[in-house]
């Protein structure tokens, strides 16, 4: 599966954003799919994961309340709905993909940068 997130951008402390992950070479809804972040001077993070089933939803305790995962089958794209951003948050997204079981990303895609300015 290849993946391509978007959405991007320049934010203010507050705003709200919605990031998008298009997958395309395999079926969509075999795919568990998560979302990482990369900030300057810092370890990769978890953000958060939905299962193929889209039962489940996992959260960084971080982003937890304010960030929500999500997928649409029928246009083979995964969501991260940003809300409340916080300079903190300012990072490279990346969204992740795992056959079957989320089990914290086989397949991955280019990054989209969020900055958010106080």
């Amino acid at each position: 599966v290849q993946l391509q997130a978007s959405g991007g951008g320049l934010v203010q402390a507050g705003d709200s954003l919605r990031l998008s992950c298009l997958a395309s070479g395999s079926t969509f809804s075999h795919y568990s799919m998560g979302w990482f972040r990369l900030a300057p001077g810092k370890e990769r993070e978890f953000v958060a994961a939905m299962t193929w089933s889209g039962g489940s939803t996992y959260y960084a305790d971080s982003v937890k309340g304010r960030f929500t995962i999500s997928r649409d089958n029928a246009k083979n794209t995964a969501y991260l709905h940003m809300n409340s951003l916080k300079p903190e948050d300012t990072a490279v997204y990346y969204c992740a993909a795992d056959y079957g079981n989320w089990r914290g990303g086989d397949y991955w895609g280019q990054g989209t940068q969020v900055t958010v300015s106080s």
